[in-house]
């Protein structure tokens, strides 16, 4: 088990002063078996009211709505939590599943649908094109070793780099441009996942990085293995996630969870700063 400490803060300060309207959150690490949380403080400024709800991932999301005026919106969220995934090789995947290709049952059909139907419908062309260098028709490998192929040949197959614009890139672009970002590569992977019948979705998070209180937010996709369940693969670093990686949300369409959404009332024009700290606390 390891300890970890998150300190996650956006700041915006705009030109002038504006009326901020409804604003949702979605900054709380996803607690399960292989995540507690064992504090969390959250502050904002200026003055408001929050309502916290799971949304249809089950997801915790905040609302808040805020009760005066400002030039300035701090967000800042620190949390600590025990992370028990340090051997994310460590499962079973059920005996008709561990050979691609398969077919999921009918009872898992039934939910995993929305996870299977592709997200970009320009992407078939390239992407499948892509692909064939993984897999062909009427070959038969193992599961697991074919998404591995698919998460390192994106991480040593384009270039990564920062991308400051919001929203994110089709594979089709991805591919065209020969990179992009940590949510580019995710939605990528997990296009390329469903277009093999494999159900996929988009997580958002946090990285621990290799040094002390490096940290950032992050993407990678997750597919659902029989007998092992969600699975995370990360298409930026070209490996299974593990204790480093910190879910906060898990989504159909990668441009459906941003860590910080809303809106205002006034004159256009802001600067937007964000600081991320991940720490190893002592056990």
């Amino acid at each position: 088990m390891r300890r970890l400490q998150i300190y996650h803060e956006t700041l915006y300060e705009l030109t002038s002063v504006v009326q901020l309207g409804l604003h949702q959150l979605i900054i709380r690490p996803r607690e399960g078996h292989d995540l507690r949380i064992e504090s969390w403080r959250l502050e904002i400024s200026p003055r408001h009211r929050i309502k916290w709800h799971r949304d249809a991932h089950d997801n915790s999301v905040a609302s808040v709505t805020f009760n005066e005026p400002t030039q300035l919106l701090k967000v800042a969220s620190t949390v600590v939590i025990q992370h028990f995934d340090e051997a994310p090789l460590d499962f079973l995947v059920a005996d008709y599943a561990v050979q691609y290709p398969f077919s999921y049952t009918a009872d898992d059909l039934a939910i995993l649908a929305p996870y299977l139907e592709p997200t970009d419908a320009q992407a078939g062309g390239p992407l499948r094109t892509w692909l064939t260098g993984f897999w062909l028709p009427g070959i038969r490998i193992q599961t697991y070793v074919l998404l591995e192929s698919l998460c390192r040949g994106i991480a040593n197959g384009l270039n990564y780099r920062v991308r400051e614009e919001p929203g994110v890139q089709s594979p089709s672009q991805t591919l065209s441009s020969g990179g992009g970002s940590c949510r580019d590569f995710a939605a990528m992977f997990m296009e390329a996942a469903r277009a093999l019948g494999l159900a996929a979705r988009f997580v958002s998070g946090y990285l621990h990085g290799a040094e002390a209180g490096m940290g950032a937010t992050h993407a990678w996709a997750e597919v659902y293995l029989p007998g092992a369940g969600w699975k995370g693969f990360d298409p930026t670093i070209g490996k299974l996630t593990g204790s480093d990686h910190i879910p906060v949300a898990v989504a159909r369409r990668p441009e459906a969870v941003p860590p910080v959404a809303g809106t205002f009332t006034g004159p256009s024009g802001a600067s937007a700063r964000m600081l991320v700290t991940v720490n190893v606390l002592s056990l």
